[in-house]
């Protein structure tokens, strides 16, 4: 079901499904993706967890509100699950969804139950990327794009000190293809790091090996 949650003074538009007495979940989605990243994995999921799936600020139906600090963004998600009543959800993050996780555990760590993270981006700046040229797609804001990127090429030194912060038990998969090296699973204490034949879509290119290690990691 597709509902609206008014929460740190925007909208998020988010997919719920599953048994509501089932332990919560939360899936971010990447860089100018939405809750329809997920589909089919929110569906198995949600066989036996309460799935919560948000369109992030910037992205699909949520708004758009020009301004898209990382942390900022976090905070969007802590005040999704206190508008769903979940006081702990496992939280497994794609990508930009991946950073926005790692800043809900580092503010939030009594809000995260276990952390998956999907391929994310190096805390270290990134080089060598070619400049941002804007086309028509139509389903993110340009603005976002250009300010995470910024965040990106130019990263707070506070993201890569808090990583060494976290303390929940946390899943990195790092594609063997991806552009990205697993430098976040390095930096996060006793992080455990799997690498899976894939690029930066890991979900997507490699579903089954993706369910398969991110379910046996939510059982344990």
């Amino acid at each position: 079901m597709i509902r609206d949650a008014h929460v740190n003074g925007i909208k998020l538009v988010y997919r719920e499904e599953g048994d509501p007495a089932a332990p919560p979940l939360l899936l971010l989605h990447g860089r100018t993706a939405d809750h329809n990243d997920w589909n089919g994995i929110t569906q198995r999921f949600a066989a036996r967890r309460h799935v919560f799936v948000p369109d992030l600020r910037g992205h699909g139906a949520s708004d758009r509100p020009g301004a898209y600090p990382l942390p900022e963004m976090a905070e969007d998600v802590a005040a999704l699950l206190d508008h769903v009543g979940a006081a702990r959800a496992a939280v497994v993050g794609h990508s930009l969804g991946g950073v926005i996780a790692c800043h809900l555990a580092m503010r939030h760590p009594d809000r995260v139950a276990r952390l998956v993270l999907e391929d994310p981006p190096p805390a270290h700046p990134l080089t060598g990327r070619p400049p941002l040229v804007e086309d028509e797609s139509t389903g993110f804001d340009w603005r976002m794009m250009h300010d995470t990127e910024r965040q990106l090429l130019n990263p707070d030194p506070a993201w890569a000190e808090g990583l060494t912060r976290i303390t929940v038990p946390t899943l990195a998969l790092s594609g063997t293809q991806s552009p990205f090296e697993p430098d976040v699973a390095a930096r996060i204490p006793g992080a455990r790091l799997v690498r899976i034949e894939a690029g930066h879509l890991i979900h997507m290119d490699a579903r089954k090996e993706f369910l398969q290690v991110v379910e046996a990691f939510l059982d344990e």
